[in-house]
């Protein structure tokens, strides 16, 4: 069942991703698209924090954590992951794809889970690095040189590829701190909305000075609604991580996630093509290839019993 929902993420992931790329394209301004969904987010959250009791209760536990320093600065942090996430997604997705971006997320996400996990830095504590988990990273690596097949570099600015990577870094560091901070306040509710309170506050910064160095977007606020639902997704897929890596751990939880995403990324950019994709047939083979290494971390691998 957890790893259902950590599939159910990946989804989501996904579908924010090609949400926040279309509206950092047809804005002109990816840092202005980001801020605009983080925001929309934040408003989602604040109301449900104050309506529902167990908002109300999480938003005075996080109130005394703070003022009592049990919670300390850094379990607060993880929105800056988001925030640069979401920045990579208004910025990159809509030119090179959601596979291309996803499966340079999972590079970084396989990379960081395996380190996370392996000195216990996720609320499930020390979480064992065994053969097939590795074998399921460097799968993972091996899709990525897939993904530079075609000419790809040529195409795309290396800061495109890049960002991805980082991005998958950063998720898995802000699972295991949202999941830490989930324990402390008793919901993951609270601890989503620390994570958009601080994505939204880094990302209208940064909306604010890059609009003042290269002067306002160029493009209009698009009149369709589903451009506007990065912000619901995104709220809804951080809870879910919250709850569920205390389960997973933060490797598996990451893993679960990626197969959602790769699925629902080639499927979005079969049927919405990016400028500068590598090409379905590419894009075909890197997720196979991703997806694989998924099922083989993923499965309960036991040894025989010996005689």
């Amino acid at each position: 069942m957890a790893l259902s929902g950590a599939v159910l993420v990946g989804v989501l992931t996904a579908i924010q991703a090609r949400v926040n790329g279309q509206l950092g394209l047809r804005l002109g301004d990816g840092f202005v698209a980001a801020a605009i969904s983080f925001g929309s987010g934040l408003l989602a959250l604040l109301v449900l924090s104050a309506a529902l009791p167990v908002g109300r209760r999480g938003m005075r536990a996080l109130a005394t954590g703070v003022r009592t320093r049990s919670i300390p600065w850094w379990m607060l942090a993880g929105g800056a992951a988001g925030a640069f996430t979401v920045a990579t997604q208004g910025l990159a997705v809509a030119i090179i794809g959601v596979s291309l971006f996803t499966v340079g997320v999972v590079a970084g996400q396989t990379l960081s889970g395996l380190l996370l996990d392996r000195i216990g830095f996720g609320p499930a504590g020390v979480v064992a690095v065994t053969v097939p988990r590795l074998v399921g990273g460097a799968l993972a690596l091996v899709a990525v040189a897939i993904s530079l097949q075609g000419g790809v570099l040529e195409r795309v600015p290396f800061w495109m590829l890049v960002m991805p990577v980082i991005a998958g870094i950063g998720i898995a560091w802000q699972q295991a701190t949202n999941g830490r901070l989930r324990q402390r306040v008793g919901t993951p509710l609270t601890a989503t909305f620390v994570n958009f309170l601080g994505g939204t506050v880094i990302l209208v910064i940064a909306a604010v000075l890059h609009v003042s160095l290269v002067g306002a977007p160029h493009g209009s606020l698009p009149a369709e609604p589903w451009f506007y639902l990065g912000g619901v997704i995104g709220v809804t897929y951080i809870f879910l991580s919250a709850a569920l890596v205390a389960r997973t751990g933060v490797l598996l939880l990451g893993l679960g996630s990626v197969a959602g995403q790769l699925v629902s990324a080639f499927l979005l950019d079969a049927l919405w093509p990016a400028d500068a994709g590598p090409g379905w047939t590419t894009e075909f083979a890197m997720v196979l290839v991703a997806g694989i290494g998924v099922v083989v971390a993923a499965a309960p691998w036991r040894r025989r019993a010996a005689r």
